[in-house]
């Protein structure tokens, strides 16, 4: 109900836009120590470098995701467009590894990352708005093409590209997505470069 009265608020908003989910990041426990190798070798679609990375990497393709599984037991999932896909995704990893006779508990289900991405349509004067939010706003064109800006409400990190492109991340919950667009989007508005037509 929460998302749903978001999803109106954000209707309301006189941009019109909102920020499409690309990418949620969780974690879990599996509540027991795993046999890498014994992974890699039994289940599909299945690597494991131990010279190269301390995780076995397994993808699914439903809802197509790619899992880190360590020894320890923790497994990171990402690739989702949604929590709910992704915590269903951090099932069907759970349910693999519990295939090939491992004690395997799902416990400390967690949403570490929520990355949103959308397009303002007009381009944007970065070095201006460096200018005057310092504080907030690292702008070093050479070393990176776009403006990294630290919100502090919802406390979520921007990427700020000149064309009027958006990357959001650093968020929990999808609301922060949603509102730190809404807060970014009047000063955007206020730095937009003027098009000679």
């Amino acid at each position: 109900m929460e998302v749903e009265g978001m999803i109106q608020e954000i209707s309301k908003h006189p941009s019109e836009i909102i920020p499409t989910i690309q990418n949620v990041v969780s974690t879990v426990n599996l509540g027991c120590k795993l046999d890498l190798t014994v992974i890699a070798l039994h289940a599909r679609n299945a690597e494991y470098n131990h010279k190269r990375f301390s995780a076995v990497i397994m993808r699914i393709r439903e809802p197509r995701t790619t899992a880190l599984i360590f020894a320890s037991g923790k497994v990171v999932c990402t690739g989702a467009k949604s929590e709910a896909a992704s915590k269903l995704a951090a099932r069907k990893f759970a349910r693999i590894v519990q295939k090939l006779g491992f004690p395997v508990d799902f416990i400390d289900f967690k949403i570490q990352n929520i990355v949103g991405s959308c397009d303002v349509k007009f381009p944007i004067k970065l070095e201006l708005l460096k200018e005057f939010h310092r504080s907030f706003a690292k702008y070093e064109p050479e070393l990176f093409p776009g403006m990294i800006f630290r919100m502090v409400e919802p406390k979520i990190v921007l990427l700020i590209f000149v064309s009027g492109k958006v990357v959001l991340t650093g968020a929990q919950h999808r609301e922060q997505i949603y509102a730190g667009f809404r807060n970014i989007f009047p000063l955007l508005n206020e730095y937009k470069k003027k098009t000679s037509t």
